[in-house]
């Protein structure tokens, strides 16, 4: 059983900058892979970025390619991301989960694919 807890959401302007963490308690957590995804008002969840269980390998969606940067500290099981030049449109719940199963966060849609935890999420609000 892993349990995941994510903060740092808040208010921010645009173009402004944030980090969010998401917190890993339990077995073996080193040896997941964690990923985030966000969910609008009225959208379906949507996947924004994964590390691998190394921290060797990362993977993006291209909304937030170049801005974000996802990253562990294995030691503090904490997993972070690091959101720049936000939008309007970042505006989400974003939620981070756990599993083993890396290639769950490549193909079409990997809001489909059955991870085995998820956080509670955290709000990010990006306006003036």
């Amino acid at each position: 059983q892993v349990q995941l807890v994510e903060s740092g959401g808040g208010l921010v302007q645009p173009g402004g900058s944030l980090t969010l963490s998401c917190a890993a308690s339990g077995r073996n957590v080193g040896s997941y892979a964690i990923g985030w995804f966000r969910q609008a008002p009225g959208k379906e969840r949507k996947f924004v970025a994964a590390i691998n269980w190394s921290g060797a390998e990362t993977h993006y969606a291209d909304s937030v390619k170049d801005r974000f940067t996802i990253s562990r500290d294995d030691a503090k099981n904490t997993v972070y991301l690091r959101m720049n030049n936000l939008s309007p449109e970042d505006t989400a719940v974003y939620y981070c989960n756990a599993d083993l199963r890396f290639a769950g966060y490549y193909g079409p849609d990997p809001s489909d694919f059955p991870f085995d935890y998820w956080g509670q999420g955290t709000q990010v609000n990006v306006s003036l």
